[in-house]
Order: structure tokens, then C-alpha cells, then sequence
């Protein structure tokens, strides 16, 4: 763990997405240094220069910027699909490695990357689940056990988005599983995470139902309505590298409303509502404890309690945090990792926690996709394995 002098990183895909942890990252510690970035088109690298910060050297790929650079760390923002092959790179040179998330794509390449975790260590890769660096989350897992609502006994969340939003994902990239995984694995799998934290279990059953329901070819006629200021709200967001034209006759893939009922392992049962076409904007959670429940909206970030009975007032907590930089998340995890990179200080999120959030998803949608309940049983005990452990 390097403690004093300059950082160096480079980075492999500097797209919007990782320039922003970066941006971040920077503000809470300036002695950190962008060396190098590989990306054939990097769109993130206005982002930065824009604020002053240089993005180093370009290099046509990866593994010959790692080469030439010996970063000390090397940031994944690439595509889902290239995160194992940037992953691997990076720990072969001898780079620790942060990684949007997801941290990996498919059930296969989550095995690949625990054999990797079992030849270089697991702190060797940190993953950006930017939500466990959220002011909301922390008051929520103050609230949960005594002093607040008790043994919970069950809870739901649901992330729902705004038209504009939705029509993004159905013009990038992420519409592909073959570049992204599914939309559960790319949009959610940072909820799910929390969900397990939330529980203090591993999932032990799954149920999905969901599909693509919205951005369709008989709803066309939605894409002839405007926002009162003229503005088509189905273009509004700029899609990104392999961007598609047509919003309602996309090749999309994926889903674009998905439902979740998870069990885990200790009886805590919970569900979950996605939907990319929403007019009321939530992020929601509502927990059901035996001695009080509390409702929590990252939207809004405002955290309600109450006992039970209903015999007190409702307590209100409020967070003054906007929609934009993860409700405050961004900049909250900037700082973590900074101090985490220069002075060891923990980082609230390990590449476990990140490898057993993907893996639920992927039960998910595998339920989804065969009209079942998933056993998780077996994929935690191959996991264990892979890792080494069991």
C-alpha cells in the first residue's frame, strides 16, 4: 500500500462513467495522477480536461499501456464484456485494479475472476458499488436490529426511471447481453448488493418475471410526444459507443421491466419492481421489522421511522444530496477510495460483495428466463470453491 508520493493510474476505457470516479477521486487527493488511458474513442477525457486534470498518454491498448506505464493502479471503465480481460491485465502487471460495476458479465467469467482472486488475493481488485458509499444507506443500517425496527422480517425495493432514461438504454450499448449481461445485471446489481447487506444473508432462493414490455413496436406512437419546451424525451440522453438510432424497433436484448422475489438464507424475504418508463422517479426501499418499519427513498433522501404501534410521531431524517452523483454516492466514494489508495483506511465494498451481487442477479434472470425458482445453494458453494476456500 503506497502511503506517500505521487499515485499513478491508468485507465482502461475512459468513458463517462469511470471519468467521473476519477473527477472525484482527484478532488480528495491531488497527489493522484493519471499516467496513461487506452480507449479508442474516450469521451470521458473532455470530462476531465475540462477540470484541469490530464489524462496522461493514449495507448491503442491495454496491456501495452500497462506495459509502458507500471501504474499503480489501473481503473476499469470499459465495457461489461472487456472488464475480465482489462481485470486480468492489470493484476498480471502487477496493478491493483478498480472496476465499474459489474464487476464481470456472466456466471463463467465470475469463475474465472475468483481463480484470479485466488492467485493474486481478493484486495488486489475494488469494485465501484457506488451505493455503499450513500449518507441514505449508512442511516438505514443504524435504523436496522435493536434500537430501531428489530429482527427484520421482510422488505421491498424497487429503482424506477424516467422515459428519457429508458430510451437511453435501449440505444447503447446496454442493450446488448453481449456487451452489457442483462439490464438487471448492468443497472441493479448495485441494489442487490445492499439487499444482502440489508438482509445479513446470502440469497437462498430466487423468482423473476420480466421482459420487454415498453420499447416496442406497437407503443411507436409514444415517440411523438414532447416535453412542453419542444424536447423529444425518448433522445434526450446521448447513447455512447455502438449507439443504435430507433428507441421502439431496437435490437435490444434485454429487459426493460423486471420483478425479483428473493429468500435468504435466514428467512428474511424481500421483492423487487424495475421499470425504464416511469413517471414518478424512485429509488424506494421499506423494511418490515418486529419493533418498527422505515421507508427510504435515495430520490428524495429522505429516510421515515416508526414504531411498530404507531404509538410515537414518525422520525424523519433528510440528506441533502440531489439525484445527480448517485445521491450523493460519488462524491462520498471518491473520498473512501482516496484514503483507502493513499493511507489504508478500509473501503466499505469488496469484490466478494460485488461477485455475490452479480451472481444473484444472474439467478434472477435465469429464473426469469425459465419460469423458476433458483436454488442459490449451489452457486455460493462453487464460489467458495473457486475461491479457493471450500
Amino acid at each position: 500500500m503506497k502511503t506517500s508520493g505521487t499515485f499513478s493510474i491508468a485507465v482502461a476505457g475512459l468513458g463517462r462513467r469511470i471519468a467521473t470516479v476519477i473527477r472525484h477521486l482527484a478532488a480528495a487527493a491531488p497527489n493522484i495522477r493519471i499516467v496513461a488511458h487506452a480507449d479508442p474513442a474516450p469521451v470521458g477525457r473532455s470530462m476531465l480536461e475540462k477540470r484541469g486534470l490530464d489524462v496522461g498518454t493514449a495507448y491503442a491498448d491495454v496491456e501495452t499501456m500497462l506495459a509502458a506505464g507500471k501504474p499503480d493502479l489501473l481503473m476499469v471503465g470499459s465495457p461489461n464484456h472487456l472488464h475480465l480481460a482489462h481485470i486480468s491485465a492489470g493484476l498480471a502487471a502487477g496493478a491493483r485494479v478498480f472496476s465499474e460495476k459489474p464487476v464481470v458479465r456472466t456466471e463463467e467469467e465470475t469463475w474465472a475472476l475468483a481463480r484470479l482472486l485466488r492467485e493474486h488475493g481478493q484486495t488486489s481488485v475494488l469494485v465501484g458499488l457506488v451505493l455503499r458509499s450513500s449518507p441514505l444507506v449508512a442511516a438505514v443500517t443504524r435504523r436496522l436490529g435493536p434500537g430501531g425496527i428489530g429482527r427484520l422480517v421482510s422488505f421491498e425495493g424497487n429503482e424506477h426511471l424516467h422515459p428519457e432514461h429508458g430510451a437511453f438504454l435501449m440505444r447503447d450499448w446496454r442493450r446488448h447481453q453481449a456487451h452489457a449481461g442483462s439490464f438487471l445485471l448492468d443497472k441493479c446489481c448495485h441494489d442487490f448488493d445492499l439487499y444482502r447487506l440489508f438482509a445479513g444473508a446470502l440469497p437462498a432462493r430466487v423468482a423473476s418475471f420480466g421482459g420487454r414490455s415498453i420499447f416496442t413496436a406497437e407503443n411507436e406512437a409514444l415517440a411523438e410526444r414532447h416535453y412542453a419546451g419542444g424536447e423529444a424525451p425518448y433522445e434526450l440522453w446521448r447513447a455512447g459507443w455502438n449507439a443504435g438510432e430507433s428507441v421502439f424497433r431496437s435490437d435490444a436484448d434485454v429487459a426493460d421491466n423486471q420483478t425479483a422475489l428473493i429468500e435468504y438464507e435466514n428467512g428474511v424475504r424481500m421483492s423487487f419492481h424495475a421499470n425504464t418508463h416511469a413517471g414518478i422517479l424512485q429509488r424506494r426501499w421499506y423494511f418490515a421489522g418486529t419493533e418498527g418499519a422505515m421507508e427510504a427513498d435515495l430520490v428524495t433522501n429522505r429516510l421515515t421511522f416508526r414504531d411498530a404501534l404507531g404509538t410515537s410521531d414518525p422520525q424523519t431524517e433528510e440528506f441533502p444530496a440531489s439525484i445527480k452523483g448517485h445521491y450523493g454516492s460519488d462524491e462520498q466514494m471518491g473520498r473512501r477510495l482516496a484514503a483507502h489508495l493513499l493511507d489504508g483506511a478500509p473501503f466499505p465494498v469488496q469484490v466478494y460483495d460485488a461477485m455475490v451481487a452479480g451472481l444473484t442477479v444472474m439467478a434472477a434472470d435465469r429464473a426469469m428466463r425459465e419460469g423458476s425458482v433458483v436454488d442459490c445453494r449451489p452457486m455460493w458453494e462453487r464460489l467458495e470453491r473457486e475461491l479457493g476456500r471450500g
